[in-house]
């Protein structure tokens, strides 16, 4: 039997995300063979399964007699992704999503398991229940954000986390293609479709971050955790702006060479290996990621209560480091895509700094990802 490309490469890149990977490097790595159609199935199933595990966890339990942490990973993502086409992708014919999970169970399993999965996806045609949508989101999660936001604000960036995300992109001062649309951001314009030609895609978010530097020419800029390249690339948007790129991952700091300014590999977290210090600073520090679950689904799986105490560790050391090599009177931003206090309020308080400014962005009040930023002085 042949299977459909786009679930092969879904099926695929799901079982990546569950040994570990991210979402989208699984994906992109697993579709390079697709056409552009294909590829745009796989994306769909991959982000929809992501995105709305918890509801579909909750239709293969009503038709499963095997409990859910007893299934192999093969026959759990099979499931997932045959009850996520039937329930959301109405282009997606039933027979055609069922006809190839089973056939996935049964070329990455045994016999039996494509008999598990056939006889519970038939059983579901046969005797369909009724199973309310949900936020999909862990009862933990939405504990705290209601506790830290108020329960209409935690709903709010739960239902967020279902969404497509919109698509910006970063123009600066140049013509923006035909049919982008302006943002309250300036630079920042949102595209509905099509082809962002030179422009980088870049959340309307994030794109607000660098802004609150208040860079202008001659200053030296130093960014500490500049990969991939984003924001980097938005503060040298301000002509004679003398800067140098930082990332502690040799692979990622190559990504940054091609912005044609100084790049160097280096662990933030420790003593910095400048003699001179920097008159701007931003510290895009590495996060939990919880206002990006749109975009980084699978975080909300992954992640657990615990993480936040060494992140937070690693984020003060960094905002430590930072700050020793601000100039006097310099500014330097501390921003993280996460929503949590102790990944923000906390850090920099910790760090005993002086803040000039707040911004903070929620995802269902605000357009785009969650961030929260803070403007430092030195």
């Amino acid at each position: 039997m042949n299977l459909a490309p786009a679930r092969k490469a879904a099926f695929a890149a799901l079982l990546a995300v569950d040994r570990g990977a991210w979402s989208a490097e699984a994906l992109a790595a697993k579709s390079v063979q697709l056409d552009a159609r294909d590829a745009g199935l796989a994306s769909d199933i991959v982000f929809g399964v992501l995105r709305r595990r918890g509801e579909l966890d909750d239709v293969i339990r009503q038709y499963s007699k095997v409990p859910l942490e007893k299934l192999d990973p093969e026959v759990w993502i099979a499931l997932e992704m045959a009850f996520y086409q039937i329930r959301f992708l109405d282009r997606v014919p039933a027979h055609a999503a069922v006809n190839d999970a089973v056939e996935l169970a049964r070329r990455s399993g045994t016999a039996s398991a494509a008999s598990f999965v056939n006889a519970v996806l038939r059983q579901s045609q046969r005797r369909p229940v009724e199973v309310p949508e949900t936020l999909s989101t862990p009862a933990w999660l939405l504990d705290r954000w209601t506790t830290r936001y108020g329960r209409d604000a935690a709903m709010g960036i739960a239902g967020a986390s279902l969404k497509v995300p919109e698509r910006y992109i970063r123009v600066g001062s140049a013509e923006p293609p035909a049919g982008a649309e302006a943002t309250g951001v300036p630079g920042c314009y949102r595209l509905a479709s099509g082809d962002p030609g030179p422009f980088r895609f870049q959340d309307i978010s994030a794109q607000a971050v660098v802004p609150l530097l208040r860079l202008e020419a001659g200053q030296t800029f130093l960014d500490l955790c500049a990969s991939p390249g984003n924001k980097t690339a938005q503060a040298l948007e301000t002509p004679g702006l003398r800067a140098v790129a930082c990332d502690l991952h040799r692979s990622r700091a190559r990504m940054l060479r091609e912005l044609g300014i100084a790049v160097v590999v280096l662990d933030a977290r420790d003593r910095l290996p400048f003699s001179r210090q920097f008159d701007r600073i931003l510290i895009d520090a590495p996060c939990s990621g919880t206002g990006t679950l749109a975009r980084n689904p699978e975080i909300k799986w992954k992640l657990e209560p615990e993480d936040f105490a060494d992140l937070q560790e690693r984020q003060i050391a960094i905002l430590r480091s930072g700050l020793g090599q601000l100039a006097p009177g310099g500014l330097l931003v501390y921003s993280t895509c996460s929503l949590e206090r102790e990944e923000n309020e906390d850090v920099v308080a910790a760090a005993g700094a002086t803040v000039v400014e707040t911004m903070q962005r929620i995802p269902g009040r605000d357009a785009g990802d969650g961030f929260f930023a803070f403007l430092l002085r030195g």
